[in-house]
């Protein structure tokens, strides 16, 4: 068998790409994809082109390198085009929200209720029970608003 692979070294990387494709899968979390696709990758150079075994474990870790050096770009280039997330940021979510006041904001500082929560909210004014509001931002747990003219 070692005679075999020490003839057909390319069944040596395609086993190794096989294996490191395989434990990716168990769940790794993308670590051993890259080094599975360049083993992949060396096992069809060698076919096409027989090299010493020097050469294959370098093209096995520069191929290596340079998958994860595209993956990385690939996914800063993929986060940059996405809009930032809100998601489990409920403060966020409620900006630009209109609103009525249930009770009158005394020094500025009051609460509010949107669903079944009830939130502190803090305006440049006091503002009386029934005015109308937008939410203009969120500092901490508070959200700020402003009276809303329509």
């Amino acid at each position: 068998m070692l005679v075999e692979l020490l003839a057909n070294p390319w069944w040596l990387w395609l086993t190794l790409g096989g294996l490191l494709l395989a434990a990716e899968m168990l769940g790794t979390s993308g670590y051993l994809l890259w080094s599975g696709i360049a083993a992949v990758l060396v096992a069809l150079l060698v076919w096409l082109v027989p090299m010493p075994w020097e050469w294959q474990g370098i093209s096995f870790a520069v191929l290596t390198v340079l998958a994860a050096l595209w993956w990385h770009r690939w996914l800063q280039r993929r986060e940059r085009r996405q809009p930032p997330s809100s998601l489990n940021q409920r403060g966020q979510q409620l900006i630009g929200r209109r609103l009525t006041l249930d009770s009158a904001l005394v020094n500025g500082f009051g609460h509010v209720r949107i669903g079944d929560g009830n939130w502190r909210v803090q305006a440049a004014e006091d503002l009386p029970a029934g005015c109308n509001i937008v939410v203009v931002a969120v500092e901490g747990i508070t959200l700020q608003v402003a009276r809303r003219e329509d």
